[in-house]
């Protein structure tokens, strides 16, 4: 890969996003509802612990962070969300409800011929774009 000014830069690869949270057992749940694993979980000192999720056969790509002693967290204004795809949305939409989980407003989609999606918050807040990978025919 050859930067800006010429020169070769390694070959980076994004590794994983971090988000606080302010319950382990009711995070775990989401993302257990939206397909994640749990892969580890790993104390940090006396001051935290950080619980890793993957999707089935991608590695650790989510690690939430719990700071013992905090409840909530302000988003802010610059964050948006991450995206993971769903098979069949609507199938993948009845089972979320069952769990509680309740898109933001139905699917749809950004430009003809485009897939379908939907955004879901975890129990924090944080958006999680749901974008169907194998639309109906």
């Amino acid at each position: 890969m050859v930067g800006r000014l010429g020169a070769t830069l390694p070959t980076m690869e994004l590794i994983h996003t971090c988000y606080r949270i302010g319950d382990i057992d009711r995070s775990v749940a989401f993302y257990k509802a939206l397909g994640f694993d749990e892969i580890s979980r790993m104390p940090i000192r006396d001051e935290a612990i950080n619980v890793f999720m993957g999707l089935p056969n991608d590695g650790a790509r989510l690690e939430l962070t719990y700071n013992f002693g905090v409840d909530s967290y302000e988003l802010g204004t610059g964050y948006n969300h991450i995206a993971v795809t769903a098979e069949d949305l609507d199938t993948t939409l009845e089972r979320l409800a069952g769990e509680g989980i309740e898109p933001e407003k139905p699917p749809y989609t950004v430009r003809d011929g485009g897939p379908r999606l939907c955004f879901v918050r975890d129990p924090d807040g944080y958006r999680v774009e749901l974008i169907e990978s194998n639309p109906q025919q």
